[in-house]
């Protein structure tokens, strides 16, 4: 009866992997549940403070469900235009998709990651849930979410379309899921797919290439970060010289508050497009204002379409491009500058010694890929920063990913190698210069010294040859002679001599060092006769009565004769010369 009431091991692992599943999708479901009752949130906010609301509250939710589908990339339908015909809206505000984002992986990222009732329940045959289950489950939870609000925003003013449902939102959320389940697992590097050539798997594996890659990944991240923070300086610069036109638009869009704070919200959560636009100018490809419209560097050509809004009073006038327009060039020069810095930084650091830095071939391939991780997060990121906001000229609106991540590549390339290279040769100087950061303290001088080292460099060594200021051994002082002589056997300069020594600014006294060879000085302090008679009571004492009383006189007279028979034969006879000796026959 207890075997068959008990249960077994396999049935009890069993049951808590379904829970573990069940519970990871229940994370997918309440991340995306969150997310999108925020957004509804704000969105209800602003219809019901709407002194004119357009529609009811059934529209303004279903517009809330759309906009939160459109922060995963989804594209959007307008149906009522003044045209009839349906306009897309595919411009994603990529401030809203740092919400979505965040909340997939730190579901998955909690899910993966075992909870210490799990380790405690590791014991009954859980050993948490697995990634691949925690990835899925959490996937599969968020999409059901996506499923059900494209289903209920459909037939709202704003509605999604079913073509950009699979992608890119499905790889946004799986991405998100799949970078949460890494980070619980400590983000290891794993070895390279069992399809991938051999010697791919023999490189990944070594801790080296490792290292390399993450020194790659870490560049191209400060190259594209210093390309996004160029990109926001130039917008913010260009909306500083046209604020009035900026205010303008802002106050023509809506004329009460709640209109007004919804068209701010909108831009801002359109700043970081903005500066993506921004980076793609001072790329040089630029980007697209309608059919036929292109503002870059050398100027704006054609007639942009250009709707009422205040981000777009930064948009340089028509014409050919004036100083200010190319000073924008400046940005991908510090993103290379940046790129080549944090290569040179793992290739060369300062507190390593030079053997332990990298080859010149080693550190080209390193920004090489640094280079290529810039120019393809470049083209991501602007792939979704610009797209349709309309049908006919507006069709085409925003920055070229084709055209601006080749030229990312391009500029970083160009200018990092060299500066990387250059960095490198200046970080593996050879040592001695004063002010380089890793010379030894051991080698600074005292203020004194380093006065009378100055006033030296001035007048010479005293041998009509200049003192070097990047010679190896500035800051070392040789030994001075009795007769003042600055190291062997050189005289001693004028300013030298009236410097006083470090050793006599700080009441140091040299040794009075004794005898050379004490052991054969007869009247030496070694053998003075109550030295002697001392150390003979005291080795009397501490042999507990075995040595015997032997008296002073006759070992003063061992001494002199050991000293004569040393004198005489290098190798003495101790036995001929000290018949009482231990080696002496009875």
């Amino acid at each position: 009866m207890t075997q068959m009431t008990q249960r077994t091991p396999k049935v009890t692992v069993r049951r808590n992997r379904t829970l573990d599943l069940v519970s990871a999708l229940v994370k997918g479901v309440l991340a995306a549940g969150l997310g999108l009752g925020s957004l509804t949130v704000l969105v209800m906010v602003v219809w019901i403070s709407s002194p004119y609301p357009d529609s009811g509250p059934g529209g303004a939710l279903r517009a809330a469900a759309g906009v939160w589908l459109l922060a995963h990339g989804a594209g959007l339908v307008r149906p009522d235009t003044l045209s009839g015909v349906p306009a897309p809206v595919g411009m994603v505000p990529l401030l809203l998709v740092l919400g979505p984002v965040w909340l997939a992986h730190r579901a998955a990222r909690d899910a993966a990651e075992p909870q210490e009732e799990l380790q405690e329940g590791a014991r009954d045959g859980s050993a948490g849930p697995s990634r691949a289950g925690a990835f899925c489950a959490v996937t599969a939870g968020y999409l059901l979410v996506v499923a059900g609000a494209a289903a209920y925003a459909r037939g709202g003013p704003l509605y999604p379309d079913p073509d950009t449902l699979a992608f890119p939102v499905v790889v946004l959320v799986a991405g998100a899921a799949a970078a949460g389940v890494w980070t619980a697992a400590g983000r290891p590097f794993g070895p390279a797919p069992s399809w991938s050539p051999l010697a791919v798997q023999e490189a990944v594996a070594r801790t080296l290439f490792r290292r390399r890659a993450e020194a790659a990944f870490r560049s191209a991240a400060a190259g594209l970060t210093m390309l996004l923070g160029g990109g926001a300086l130039l917008v913010a610069v260009a909306l500083g010289r046209n604020a009035g036109a900026a205010q303008d638009a802002f106050l023509g869009l809506a004329g009460d508050w709640s209109g007004r704070v919804a068209v701010l919200l909108l831009a801002a959560a359109l700043v970081p497009n903005a500066a993506l636009w921004g980076a793609a100018y001072g790329l040089g490809p630029g980007f697209s204002l309608g059919m036929g419209a292109t503002a870059t560097p050398l100027g704006l050509d054609g007639t942009p379409a250009l709707p009422r809004f205040p981000l777009l009073a930064a948009v340089p006038d028509q014409g050919a491009g004036a100083l200010p327009n190319w000073a924008a060039l400046a940005v991908p020069t510090a993103a290379a500058l940046a790129v080549a810095w944090f290569v040179v930084r793992r290739a060369a650091p300062a507190d390593a010694p030079p053997a332990r830095a990298w080859s010149p071939r080693e550190t080209v391939l390193v920004t090489l890929l640094a280079a290529l991780g810039c120019g393809v997060g470049t083209a991501l990121l602007t792939a979704v920063a610009g797209g349709p906001i309309g049908s006919g000229a507006l069709s085409v609106f925003g920055p070229v990913w084709w055209l601006t991540g080749p030229a990312a590549l391009v500029w970083t390339a160009v200018i990092g190698v060299p500066a990387a290279l250059l960095l490198r040769l200046w970080r593996l100087r050879t040592p001695g210069w004063a002010w380089r950061r890793d010379v030894p303290e051991a080698d600074e001088l005292p203020v004194a010294e380093a006065d009378g080292e100055e006033e030296e460099e001035e007048e010479g060594d005293g041998a009509g040859r200049p003192r070097r200021w990047w010679a190896p051994w500035r800051g070392r002082r040789a030994a001075a002679g009795e007769d003042g002589a600055v190291g062997p056997g050189g005289p001693a300069s004028p300013a030298a001599s009236s410097v006083p020594s470090p050793e006599a600014a700080s009441g140091f006294e040299p040794y009075d060092f004794l005898p050379t060879d004490p052991w054969h000085e007869k009247d030496g302090p070694w053998h003075g006769k109550e030295t002697r008679e001392a150390r003979w009571a005291s080795l009397k004492q501490g042999s507990g009565g075995l040595m015997a009383d032997f008296p002073a006189e006759r070992t003063a007279d061992r001494a002199g004769q050991n000293d004569r028979a040393d004198r005489a034969d290098p190798v003495p006879d101790r036995r001929a010369a000290d018949p009482d000796g231990p080696g002496a026959t009875p």
